[in-house]
């Protein structure tokens, strides 16, 4: 058993996020593991691209609302305590929603092989963003 180095808090990449947002690595598991974990703050308004995880990804909200897209338009809102989960290869974005910070617990999964774990795509756009939303409330 051991204590895991954690490294520094880092600013989540402009081409991959609009807005401000910053994770904390939890975990980021090392061969055979195939584990990760991100705590995630998004600023109001701050969003993920659109993206997709080769084995799929679950995001557990700590605080804020958490807004999620799906291709089809729909964007689910999601509140601390709740989970989603979205399958493998789904395009989907989250992010904050416009008038609070948001956390979440970002969880997936490395491929174990040279195929990416995540495949970002283009930026989400505000009509996107500002979708109606579905809330499981």
């Amino acid at each position: 058993m051991e204590f895991v180095e954690r490294p520094p808090t880092s600013k989540a990449p402009a081409d991959r996020f609009t807005g401000d947002v910053w994770w904390d690595v939890i975990v980021a598991g090392l061969e055979p593991s195939r584990m990760r974990a991100n705590l995630v703050r998004f600023s109001p308004g701050a969003r993920t691209h659109w993206h997709s995880h080769a084995v799929g990804q679950t995001l557990h909200v700590v605080s804020g609302i958490a807004l999620i897209g799906v291709r089809d338009g729909t964007v689910f809102e999601a509140h601390p305590g709740e989970t989603v989960s979205c399958p493998p290869d789904e395009d989907h974005w989250h992010g904050a929603a416009p008038d609070r910070f948001m956390e979440h617990i970002a969880l997936w999964e490395g491929t174990g092989d040279d195929a990416p774990e995540t495949v970002w795509a283009e930026p989400v756009a505000d009509q996107q963003y500002n979708g109606p939303r579905v809330s499981s409330r």
